[in-house]
């Protein structure tokens, strides 16, 4: 333990992340080598956690200056000064009082944001989870390892059952950043065996320690699964078997059973009267304790999904059944639902509010190169291993169920998606243009949403702040006024190719230092959000965090990690990259789009947008949707489409490679 104080005043050091990349600073390297000497030689998932230093608290004038300059480019003159005098009377008359209580917060509290993060944005929002918070992440892109769907589940959850044991013996190595600096490990904490409970005014995130059993839905029917026997866990064949048996039970839905879990869907409220009023007591009870008590949801689906180079929408419709399904066949409160589709493709939908899809990947990760390169299959597709015939069979859950409640179905049908592969250029050409993907990816949505919408909007990006304790999410504005300055010149015909790529790098540029900013815990967003709470605890009125806080975020974007534990090696093995995830679009009126930039030459994208907004679902049969674009409607041809913008993407990338 002597050790631990200078280790978390080493931790607290955050200059490497400013240094361009490739040009590391002799303090760094001599910094680098003390963390490596501390850490040991193979630290524990939780080795580093006490040496993680806390999220500071910016100074209110800084994170004032940034604000004011994030808005610059969204507002007219007369609009910016008026939010000039808002937040100049905010700094000058309330802000010292609530800042104080902040700081004041950030001494007692492992983290001054997270707690009410959890508590505000997700648990007391009660508008449904479905499509609104929950997000999914797809399976491997070009593979099928097998295509037995009850064998295909087998693996998978045999190796989800091996990552949860090393997670509750603290046995993953913790991540870390330039494979050094770690990394916060708190939310893997509440992966397995943890339900969102609905309540009246607010949601509970309910875990448990270790379960023994698995919940399994199909075709409206809720099965119980046993994960051991004799002390050990199912092996896959096993569980093949299991889940085998499900696939072939004939039996009907009991009344009311097959659109049970609809009521997950829905709003928070309805849901929590329901819960109150029917699962009290008797069979439902016991059900539904065994629901939520399950180490996770898992659902045999009985509509192939998937992505097929032969069908134009299949990635699209793959990721509507991910992250809505028909509304009543995923229980959309569990921790994660894994979805197994008939041709041996997998998924999975995740709930919000216990932790952040970088958690819910490095999962995946895992099982993915467990399933395919340790577990492996028979020449006939089936798990390995013999198959145990004295297992006793699933159990059905019994209900009684007076009539099944609500319809999700309004919110999924309004969500319009496109998925689309970016195959002509990716990450090895953008770097060798010497800038940074992420900025360079970022630009592009800048562009596209100005040539799709004729406007500039509130953009959000996330970053991770998982180098402090408990760190969760930072908002990245996207939208700066070097952004603006590179689209209108690539929209201006006057414009010469140095010119725009001038101001393409000074955007990088600011695109880039303000992620770093972001993730040393210098962001603006998180706290005025915590100012504005506590605004709202003393009953002090701020006119200026009210503004801040209502202003919708019209495009909302975020990069999915790929590969945080290099378990396979993509170039030995590229048909095994994944396909990322996304989510639904945060603004009624905006779009959501995730992206994942695989290897060196593939930018996946997911795009969301709803179908009731006119302004982002155009006539439906000449839409132009391209790569960057974010129009989501039927498409057409989409190869015309996407030369055209790559290639006045590729005026500036030409330019830099022949420069």
């Amino acid at each position: 333990g002597g050790g631990l104080p200078v280790h978390r005043a080493l931790l607290s050091y955050h200059g490497w992340i400013f240094e361009s990349h490739g040009k590391m600073s002799t303090s760094t390297k001599l910094w680098l080598s003390l963390v490596k000497m501390f850490s040991g030689r193979r630290p524990l998932l939780y080795s580093f956690q006490a040496s993680l230093p806390r999220l500071p608290v910016p100074s209110v004038d800084d994170t004032i200056q940034r604000y004011l300059e994030s808005v610059r480019p969204l507002l007219d003159t007369k609009q910016y000064n008026q939010m000039e005098i808002l937040a100049n009377d905010f700094k000058e008359s309330k802000a010292a009082q609530l800042q104080r209580y902040l700081i004041l917060k950030s001494w007692w509290a492992t983290n001054y944001v997270s707690d009410w993060w959890e508590e505000y944005i997700y648990l007391r929002s009660r508008s449904p989870i479905m499509v609104n918070s929950n997000f999914y992440i797809m399976d491997l892109l070009y593979m099928t390892p097998t295509h037995r769907q009850a064998a295909r589940a087998g693996n998978v959850v045999h190796a989800m059952l091996q990552y949860r044991r090393k997670l509750e013996r603290g046995e993953h190595a913790p991540l870390r950043a330039l494979g050094t600096v770690p990394m916060c490990s708190t939310q893997m904490e509440r992966m397995f065996n943890t339900t969102r409970i609905p309540g009246i005014e607010t949601d509970i995130v309910q875990h448990l320690t270790d379960r023994k059993h698995l919940l399994v839905y199909h075709k409206g029917r809720f099965f119980q699964v046993w994960l051991y026997t004799g002390g050990r866990h199912l092996l896959p064949s096993e569980l093949e078997t299991q889940f085998q048996r499900i696939l072939n039970d004939t039996s009907e839905p009991q009344p009311g059973e097959l659109k049970l879990a609809a009521l997950t869907a829905g709003s928070r409220v309805p849901w929590a009267r329901a819960r109150i009023k029917y699962f009290g007591q008797g069979v439902n009870k016991a059900s539904l304790d065994a629901i939520e008590s399950a180490a996770f949801f898992l659902t045999l689906d009985d509509e192939p999904q998937g992505y097929d180079p032969a069908k134009t929408r299949s990635l699209d419709s793959y990721a509507k059944s991910l992250l809505h399904g028909k509304c009543y066949d995923r229980w959309f409160d569990k921790s994660f639902n894994l979805i197994s589709y008939p041709n041996g493709k997998m998924g999975i939908n995740a709930e919000h509010s216990w932790a952040d899809a970088p958690i819910v990947g490095h999962m995946w990760e895992y099982v993915l190169a467990t399933d395919c390169f340790h577990l492996g299959y028979t020449e006939e597709g089936h798990c390995k291993g013999d198959v145990n015939k004295g297992l006793p069979c699933p159990s059905r859950l019994q209900w009684q169920i007076p009539k099944s409640y609500l319809s999700a179905k309004q919110i999924a049908d309004d969500v319009d998606f496109h998925g689309c592969l970016f195959t002509e250029f990716g990450k090895g050409l953008i770097k060798k243009c010497r800038t940074s993907p992420d900025a360079f990816i970022q630009l592009a949505l800048q562009l596209a949403q100005f040539r799709d919408q004729g406007v500039f909007c509130l953009t959000y990006e996330s970053s991770m702040t998982r180098m402090f304790r408990d760190g969760r999410t930072e908002t990245v504005r996207s939208c700066t006024s070097e952004a603006e300055a590179f689209v209108r010149a690539m929209e201006d015909a006057g414009a010469t190719k140095a010119q725009r790529l001038a101001l393409f790098r000074k955007a990088a540029d600011k695109h880039q230092n303000m992620y770093r900013l972001a993730m040393t815990g210098s962001g603006i967003d998180r706290h005025l959000f915590c100012l504005y709470i506590v605004s709202k605890y003393l009953g002090v009125d701020s006119p200026f965090l009210k503004k801040v806080l209502s202003e919708p975020w019209k495009l909302s974007t975020s990069q999915t990690p790929q590969q945080q534990l290099n378990l396979v090696d993509i170039n030995k093995f590229p048909k095994y990259v994944g396909a990322g995830g996304g989510f639904g679009p945060v603004a009624d009126d905006g779009y959501g789009v995730s992206y994942i930039i695989v290897g060196e030459n593939l930018i996946t994208f997911h795009i969301s947008c709803k179908f009731s907004c006119p302004d982002t679902v155009r006539a439906q049969h000449k839409s132009y949707t391209s790569v960057f674009m974010l129009h989501l409607s039927q498409l057409s041809d989409l190869r015309s489409v996407f030369h055209s913008l790559s290639l006045s993407l590729y005026l500036p990338l030409c330019y830099c490679l022949t420069v």
